[in-house]
């Protein structure tokens, strides 16, 4: 029972796992920060143009579902608008989603490890998540997943590619999974990075909407779209699930500068996707360069790479630290490294060349 003397928090929160960023630079030392996955460029002078010119309008209340933002999003890929939800970030967007379709007693499938947020926004739901290891290779056990699919489960959450660990999912494998998962069980694809795959083999979630109506799709702008500290995501889901899922949002949840922002950068998509092919290149440069040294890293197909360090992983972060390169670390599991400036990513290959030698 809880104390009668003071107002007491939900069971589910007070045992949330805490939600750990990436880690800062200290005071008065220049550092690099690999540890948050975000984009090195800063964003196009037309992007911070058109922000500096929605600036005069801060008195006044965005729009509150960013019609025109969901209009070009919706033309991007195709789709109608009312497929399209946006939110304050795609963590924000799954959320509401979860909010949407879970009851207490729920049970939420997801891959571990993976995106750090899963079981925190699983929780908060009032749902229980059903974290399901990963392969050694650092790919979704599908099969794994499936099996742990029950009448409880409401939905399944897939992430292509997998954060922290790199992999995509292929699309055959996707299609079969679906094939066999209940159709009332809700499949969410969190495609955060997916402007940087360049498997063949790999998803595209959004046509899976057309086919698979329990299919969700959730995209960014934070990451190929280099608009991490305005907070822009979005959901492409069919119409009838979409309308829920807007229900549920936070009203005016994406801010007006941020609308505009990510509105401009999908008119300069062609020149974002020229330095999203520049990332790429860099991260090939790098993933290359260790497997000469030596490294088997899983295959990175987002704007980072894995280290399955063990216990190793402390000792290799604060080796990067030492060098002025911060990385994230993952208690005894290993150590991802977002793809950075070029002086940065040596470092860290340097760094990865002493550690194996």
């Amino acid at each position: 029972m809880p104390s009668q003397d003071r107002v007491a928090l939900r069971e589910a929160i007070t045992s949330l796992p805490a939600y750990v960023p990436g880690a800062r630079g200290g005071v008065g030392r220049f550092s690099y920060k690999l540890s948050s996955n975000e984009n090195p460029f800063p964003p196009l002078p037309g992007v911070l143009a058109a922000v500096a010119d929605a600036a005069a309008d801060l008195n006044r209340y965005p729009d509150m579902y960013a019609g025109e933002l969901v209009e070009a999003i919706a033309a991007l890929h195709g789709v109608k608008p009312g497929r399209v939800v946006v939110g304050n970030g795609s963590v924000a967007v799954l959320e509401f989603v979860l909010d949407a379709v879970c009851e207490t007693g729920d049970e939420v499938v997801y891959p571990w490890r993976s995106f750090e947020a899963y079981p925190i926004v699983v929780s908060v739901a009032g749902a229980s998540g059903v974290p399901v290891p990963l392969l050694p290779d650092g790919r979704h056990d599908l099969d794994a997943m499936l099996a742990a699919v029950t009448d409880r489960t409401r939905a399944v959450l897939l992430c292509s590619p997998n954060n922290p660990t790199g992999p995509a999912l292929a699309g055959d494998d996707i299609r079969s999974f679906l094939a066999a998962v209940p159709s009332h069980v809700l499949v969410l694809l969190d495609e955060a990075y997916t402007e940087f795959v360049r498997d063949p083999r790999a998803i595209d979630g959004v046509p899976l909407v057309d086919d698979a109506p329990n299919v969700v799709v959730l995209r960014t702008f934070s990451k190929a779209y280099g608009l991490a500290g305005l907070r822009v995501g979005y959901a492409v889901a069919r119409t009838r699930l979409a309308d829920g899922f807007r229900a549920a949002s936070t009203p005016f949840g994406v801010n007006a500068l941020a609308q505009v922002a990510a509105l401009e950068s999908l008119r300069e998509r062609p020149a974002l996707l020229a330095r999203v092919d520049e990332l790429v290149a860099e991260r090939d440069r790098v993933t290359s360069a260790l497997a000469a040294h030596g490294w088997d890293l899983p295959d990175a197909q987002g704007n980072f790479v894995w280290f399955g360090l063990g216990e190793r992983t402390s000792a290799f972060a604060k080796a990067c630290v030492e060098e002025g390169v911060i990385v994230r670390p993952f208690g005894a599991e290993g150590a991802r490294v977002t793809i950075g400036e070029r002086e940065a990513n040596d470092v860290v290959i340097d760094v990865a060349r002493r550690f194996l030698s």
